[in-house]
């Protein structure tokens, strides 16, 4: 979607929300929010832990900046068949600094009761949990494991998706499928694009069970990679013009599938995605990751436990580069570049919902890097050593 028609989309939403607000036949109007107010440390300060979408994070020194967050939802249903709804949403950024962002922008058309189309800015269906992933409030633990929910960036997505939900007995399927694109910034000025990216999300629920599909493709660009670029057009200075191109990313071809799981059965509480992204670039990593999370709930208070994990599916090194000579620190560059940061996750947690709107929640992660320092940043030379982070936080809603 162009700025224009972005802007006009917003506008709109606006001017709706206005109209309700005054008019005496008003449509239904509808505010909510969410945010979380967290603390995140770690045992060193070899390393930062930060959230995929994050430049910076934390060592030993507690932050705010990793866990917590800020948002708002606003809808106005017009009438049966048409409705807008706008989010914003306040985080650390991938500029290292706070920043607001318009996740949501969209307009509903209601074309039966089981179909609906939405046209604007939507939630891409790529995780389990992605309409609610950054709401803290409506998911146990404090963070989605980060194995899995960094394997994709971006959150939303300019386009247009139709959905169907039918009752088949006491099953519940609901299908979605979408098109539209993405732009995504990695840092200050590294952005990756998805043009376009089509979506596929088909969920089955039945009483405490969810079973959940779901397959991204897209064309992937990285723009403004100063490292990326500067590797490339050295690679074809010296006449490596083959081993440039495969580790290009314009247009390349890029799918991600992921397949979930949840209960929640007599206080027993399980969770579990397992994903698999693949691209025709040996920069962006073909990759397995997964995990699952156990919990079982004691009134108000719920202890939990998960376990992530992720491997590099595509080569970590490229064969027939001279290890010696002048090009040897080429070599090395290339080498670098293709690795993906790989580590497990053993988590230990417990949440506390203490008000019929609050939860107070405080979780350990146990992180192991493989073969480098993982997906840690600012890493010291030869880092791999295990890291422990520490994060407390309150999740709300209104």
């Amino acid at each position: 979607m162009n700025q224009p028609l972005r802007l006009a989309l917003v506008t709109a939403i606006l001017a709706a929300f206005s109209a309700a607000s005054h008019a005496a036949d008003a449509p239904t109007v509808t505010i909510s929010g969410f945010g979380t107010a967290a603390l995140t440390a770690t045992d060193t300060d070899d390393v930062e832990y930060a959230r995929f979408n994050q430049a910076a994070g934390v060592g030993k020194s507690p932050r705010p900046g990793v866990d917590s967050n800020f948002g708002i939802q606003g809808t106005a249903k017009m009438n049966n068949w048409l409705s807008f709804t706008a989010q914003g949403l306040a985080r650390k950024n991938a500029r290292d600094a706070y920043g607001a962002e318009l996740s949501w922008a969209f307009a509903k058309f209601k074309v039966s009761d089981e179909i609906s189309i939405r046209v604007g800015r939507i939630g891409m269906p790529i995780y389990m949990i992605s309409d609610f992933r950054q709401v803290g409030y409506a998911n146990t633990m404090i963070r989605p494991a980060q194995e899995v929910y960094r394997q994709i960036y971006g959150d939303s997505y300019d386009g247009v998706d139709a959905m169907y939900q039918h009752n088949f007995g006491d099953t519940t399927v609901t299908a979605q499928v979408g098109i539209g694109k993405m732009s995504a910034r990695i840092t200050d000025d590294n952005r990756v694009q998805y043009k376009p990216a089509t979506t596929i999300h088909i969920v089955a629920e039945n009483g405490p069970f969810t079973v959940r599909f779901g397959r991204a493709d897209a064309k992937v660009s990285v723009e403004g990679s100063e490292s990326l670029d500067g590797l490339l057009a050295t690679l074809r200075q010296v006449g490596m013009t083959n081993v440039a191109n495969d580790l290009a990313i314009t247009d390349v071809d890029g799918s991600f599938t992921s397949l979930g799981f949840t209960m929640d059965y007599k206080n027993f509480l399980v969770q579990s995605e397992y994903a698999v992204r693949k691209t025709d670039s040996l920069v962006i990593h073909d990759t397995s990751s997964y995990y699952t999370m156990l919990g079982y709930r004691f009134g108000k208070v719920t202890p939990y436990y998960y376990y992530g994990n992720i491997k590099q599916d595509s080569a970590r090194s490229y064969a027939g580069l001279p290890g010696t000579g002048p090009l040897a620190a080429l070599s090395a560059g290339v080498n670098s570049a293709m690795k993906a940061g790989l580590q497990s996750t053993n988590a230990v947690g417990v949440r506390w919902d203490f008000h019929k709107s609050a939860a107070l929640k405080v979780q350990i992660d146990h992180i192991k890097p493989r073969d480098g320092a993982g997906a840690f940043l600012k890493a010291k030379p030869g880092f791999n050593d295990t890291v422990n982070v520490y994060a407390a936080g309150i999740d709300f809603v209104f």
